[in-house]
């Protein structure tokens, strides 16, 4: 009897690890977040209230500390929605911690780079056993790996501009991260200040002209733009003969100019 009981609590044991291993709890960004972004034209876009976050930086920081924990082989156990789903968070509060060293002195997050290099690029980020740039995150870990191959993580890595879809007001979270970032992709493309269809061009964000080929990987069995497009008539506000014309290539895509000002809600 006590050997089985014995066997007994070590499978709940491992099992608690295993449970435990598969997740992170985001809850203090989920509650920054929540506080202090700012939702405008129906949630299409936001605004982020940094001199708030400056106040609450000791929790900012508290986060950041936390996420710099995982090993590679802890982050390595997750399921991929867990994986992405930190890698998303991460990425997005160490943009706000990079914006709050110069914040409120700069306009833009590119006021914090120099011709040498660019604010992408300083390495200052604890992740994962290494210490990485904001490009490592997102081009290295969530692009380069080969793990995820969705698109429409480039509507939830926020690089804290006007022209960027909209930081979320809330974290993202491995068990329903598919519908976060469906949610983020509609609300960015029903945004007409970034998309929208004029005569017979389709105006859309710089986005699909940066990462296009993104868009043309297969995720959704999908190899062409305009098909990726085409997926999101509704929030485009296409009709259907607009979606044929843009499919049988009768329309233009071009390419909008990005607006790199910092997403701050506006001074008083």
């Amino acid at each position: 009897m006590l050997r089985s009981i014995l066997l007994l609590c070590g499978l709940l044991s491992g099992l608690i690890s295993q449970v435990e291993a598969a997740s992170f709890d985001h809850s203090t960004w989920d509650q920054l977040l929540k506080k202090h972004v700012i939702a405008i034209r129906n949630g299409q876009a936001t605004q982020v209230d940094y001199a708030g976050i400056a106040a609450d930086r000791k929790i900012l920081r508290q986060y950041l500390g936390q996420t710099s924990s995982p090993t590679r082989a802890d982050f390595d156990r997750w399921p991929g929605a867990e994986q992405l789903a930190f890698l998303l968070n991460a990425y997005n509060a160490w943009t706000v911690e990079l914006v709050l060293t110069g914040y409120p002195k700069i306009e833009s997050i590119k006021d914090l780079g120099s011709l040498l290099q660019s604010p992408w690029k300083k390495t200052f980020i604890p992740l994962l056993g290494e210490t990485r740039s904001l490009d490592d995150i997102e081009h290295g870990l969530i692009r380069g790996s080969g793990r995820y191959n969705d698109p429409r993580i480039h509507f939830a890595a926020n690089c804290a501009s006007v022209g960027c879809p909209a930081l979320r007001h809330e974290a993202y979270q491995g068990s329903h991260l598919d519908a976060q970032l469906e949610d983020q992709t509609n609300k960015f493309l029903a945004d007409r200040s970034r998309n929208y269809l004029q005569g017979g061009t389709l105006k859309v964000s710089s986005i699909f002209k940066w990462y296009r080929g993104d868009f043309e990987k297969g995720w959704q069995s999908i190899r062409r733009l305009p098909d990726f497009l085409a997926r999101y008539e509704q929030p485009l506000g296409l009709s259907a003969a607009d979606t044929q014309r843009l499919q049988s290539g009768k329309v233009v895509i071009d390419y909008l100019n990005y607006d790199w000002r910092l997403n701050a809600v506006p001074s008083k």
